[in-house]
């Protein structure tokens, strides 16, 4: 048995220094104990090749790379909050898992600060959107880490507007409610969720709320603000164009069901993605028009239109929460890390083929989006984007309110009979209870 001595203790430790060294020379990760792995819960992606991507190439190499094993988790969208809160109160779950827009607000006391791989990739990349940052970080603590943004734009069928006399996608609320009219009596509604899902439906009825000129809460993110003239316009609006102009079974809809009923040709425009117009591209074979053309030469974006008080847009946010109650938090944190270098990020955000774009602007420069005019809507989308809880931060409150389906369930309520005035005093109560 050797003896412990304090020149065997200096030795080792000029040994660690030494490989700490080599480690940092050689690129190479260090090892961790032996049997580590990182479990990550992420959505079942709307662009399956993504998924893929992941489990057959780049996590593979992150393991390789890291020395670390990775469970990858995909779950339904709208399945993730409820493993969240489970995981948050049982005090055990995933190590990393995917939140939307400003959810991870909700979570700040459970979450492992992030400020410092969100600071290192926004110097790297052009700067994070202040919409990253909004969503995000509450300007002392990033609790997430910014992944992608997912642009929300009109998919609309080009021909079928052009035959109601529409050439280009209406620029204004009232323009559109024309054409959708006239659409909808040749058959061919437009197609809108209004309801408990986390994508399509609020990323409808906050620009169309914004555009008229109403908001949530004031500026100092207390007031709440609802009921207001601005706001009862926006509802009977909303009210009149969902009977005159949509598929009215929109309301029970989630965040697939508007690509299948348009995919199926059932409906001539959605808000959505642009998983839609992706998946025609991938089976161009599969999705034939009336008149025997590829779908995929008909189809074409446009951003909401415009408003009384302006145009607005809210996108959905993704990104990646490192739990506090993970034991393998340095190992997670490589990870996302590891994920995040260009050269590996660039592989996914290729494979997304412009569904998301990065949460940093050095992207909107990228190849990707001169091979497809059709995707050039989507490119800006980081710099359009305003955050859930306007005109206030879209902190705890505002994710809450957004979580709750507040702003959504007020135009469902009024779509379905009730009179504008009370469902916005309604939501004015609904949102009292959070904000004070």
């Amino acid at each position: 048995m050797t003896t412990v001595t304090r020149r065997n203790v200096l030795k080792s430790g000029a040994a660690v220094v030494g490989g700490m060294a080599g480690i940092l020379a050689t690129g190479r990760a260090p090892a961790f104990a032996q049997g580590t792995t990182v479990h990550w819960l992420r959505w079942n992606d709307f662009v399956p090749a993504s998924d893929q991507l992941l489990r057959k190439e780049l996590l593979p190499e992150a393991e390789k790379a890291l020395g670390i094993k990775i469970n990858l988790e995909t779950v339904n969208g709208n399945d993730l909050q409820p493993r969240v809160t489970a995981s948050v109160q049982s005090g055990s779950g995933p190590d990393l898992i995917m939140v939307f827009n400003n959810q991870s607000a909700l979570y700040a006391e459970s979450v492992v600060d992030l400020s410092d791989l969100a600071e290192e990739v926004s110097s790297k990349e052009g700067g994070l959107y202040k919409y990253s940052r909004a969503v995000t970080s509450d300007g002392k603590k990033f609790n997430a880490m910014p992944w992608t943004i997912v642009g929300a734009m009109n998919a609309y069928r080009k021909s079928w507007f052009e035959e109601v006399g529409v050439t280009k996608f209406p620029e204004t609320w009232e323009a559109y409610y024309d054409a959708g009219k006239k659409l909808k009596a040749k058959g061919r509604p437009l197609g809108q969720a209004v309801s408990h899902s986390f994508g399509d439906p609020p990323t409808f009825v906050y620009p169309l709320l914004w555009s008229y000129g109403g908001k949530e809460v004031e500026a100092d993110g207390k007031t709440v603000a609802i009921n207001s003239k601005n706001t009862i316009d926006s509802v009977k609006f909303m009210t009149s164009f969902y009977k005159d102009t949509c598929d009215e079974g929109g309301l029970a809809w989630d965040d697939t069901s508007n690509n299948r009923a348009f995919l199926s040709q059932t409906i001539s425009s959605t808000l959505n993605g642009a998983s839609i117009y992706i998946e025609s591209l991938r089976n161009p074979d599969k999705y034939i028009t009336e008149k025997g053309a590829p779908l995929k030469t008909d189809i074409r974006h446009a951003p909401l239109p415009k408003g009384p008080q302006g145009q607005f847009g809210l996108h959905t946010f993704f990104s990646h929460m490192l739990m506090s109650y993970s034991q393998n938090q340095k190992a997670a944190k490589d990870l996302l890390r590891w994920v995040h270098t260009p050269a590996n990020y660039e592989k996914w955000f290729i494979s997304q083929k412009g569904f998301a774009t990065p949460p940093t602007a050095q992207w909107e420069s990228h190849e990707l989006w001169l091979a497809d005019p059709v995707m050039d809507p989507f490119k800006v989308a980081g710099k359009l984007g305003q955050a859930p809880g306007f005109a206030g931060p879209a902190r705890k409150q505002a994710a809450e309110a957004l979580t709750k389906y507040v702003i959504v369930d007020m135009y469902a309520k009024a779509i379905q009979g009730a009179s504008a005035e009370d469902v916005v005093k309604w939501a004015e109560s609904e949102l009292k209870k959070i904000y004070t």
